[in-house]
């Protein structure tokens, strides 16, 4: 897929919702409704416009019910405008989730990352204590639970990434309650026959936030770039969104794993000087490249779903042209350039 210079949040929620061939094929063969837990978050929104998008291209008749506190009321407004049904719920109460109705296919987006130092009480419950009450609620459902790849160790870029089978070794409390996450929901699929399937996504491309976003900002301000963390990957969130749907279909008891990226192995300074070039702005750094960073080997998800559909090229483009003409900001770092957990 091509995407064109998108001009504006109406374009580019679009564009992030756009069902393929086989997510409207996987959407025909689906028994049951879906509901998507934590769907207030930054990929939530599309990614529930896009199980709406498919279900009406497969022709079928389905619910597709969103769940989050919905602080933001124009969220929520949004979602009902795309066929979303929504439920406001605080997922750390068990009486509330219990009240929840029983939906077949669940994804599971509640969690929390920034703020985590200071705060790692408040990491641990959202990441531990909110998969407890969801486990048990949709034990008889299948759950995609998103996740991240910061459950594994750093790695050397020459390793190639890690791979389903590397074992996890998170570093900082962030991670380690990540894992937590985890060991919560294979837990219920191993005492409930609950078929789970643990979402392992790094990084995840929406021009409104993301690595490349933290980049480009950095250059166009004129801002040295860091480059402590010489590497990475990514994903097109379309595609992101897509494999997630896809992944209802994988879900297994035991739980099975599937690492979401893209394929290749990103530098830092190729990114920055593809934006400098784009820009007409010099580019500097800051920090020296570290010999270990996060990457994944997520070969598995390209065996079952294929290649990621949006170049790192067409990315950088796309998020270059949001940048210069100051389109909106979630104000979300990544922090990618951490490498010691504290985020």
């Amino acid at each position: 897929m091509k995407i064109p210079v998108i001009e504006n949040e109406i374009e580019l929620d679009e564009l992030l919702s756009q069902p393929d061939a086989a997510a409207i094929a996987m959407i025909r063969r689906l028994e049951g409704d879906i509901i998507i837990l934590g769907i207030g978050g930054k990929m939530g929104m599309t990614l529930g416009r896009l199980a709406v998008n498919a279900i009406k291209a497969a022709g079928v008749k389905k619910r597709v019910v969103g769940v989050s506190r919905f602080s933001n009321p124009d969220a929520r407004a949004q979602l009902d405008a795309w066929g979303i049904e929504t439920i406001s719920c605080d997922l750390l109460d068990r009486d509330a989730v219990d009240a929840l109705p029983d939906v077949a296919n669940v994804i599971f987006m509640a969690g929390r990352k920034f703020g985590t130092g200071g705060s790692e009480e408040l990491t641990w419950v959202m990441n531990t204590l909110v998969p407890g009450n969801v486990g048990m609620k949709f034990k008889n459902s299948r759950i995609v639970v998103f996740s991240t790849g910061c459950v594994y160790p750093l790695v050397e870029v020459e390793s190639g990434g890690c791979s389903e089978l590397t074992p996890v070794a998170p570093t900082g409390e962030y991670a380690q309650s990540c894992l937590g996450r985890e060991r919560v929901f294979e837990y219920y699929a191993k005492i409930f026959k609950t078929p789970v399937t643990l979402f392992r996504l790094n990084y995840a491309i929406d021009l409104r936030y993301g690595v490349l976003h933290d980049i480009a900002s950095q250059i166009w301000h004129g801002e040295p770039v860091n480059n402590s963390v010489g590497q990475f990957n990514l994903i097109w969130q379309g595609d992101a969104n897509r494999r997630a749907l896809l992944c209802l279909e994988h879900c297994e008891s035991p739980a099975s794993i599937m690492n979401i990226t893209g394929p290749e192995t990103v530098t830092v300074s190729y990114v920055a000087e593809a934006f400098g070039k784009i820009m007409n702005k010099s580019v500097n750094y800051s920090g020296e490249a570290g010999k270990r960073c996060y990457l994944n080997n997520a070969a598995k998800s390209f065996a079952e779903f294929g290649y990621p559909s949006v170049s790192i090229d067409e990315m950088i483009n796309a998020q270059a042209q949001w940048i210069m003409v100051d389109n909106r900001s979630l104000g979300k770092p990544t922090h990618f350039e951490v490498n010691n957990g504290k985020f």
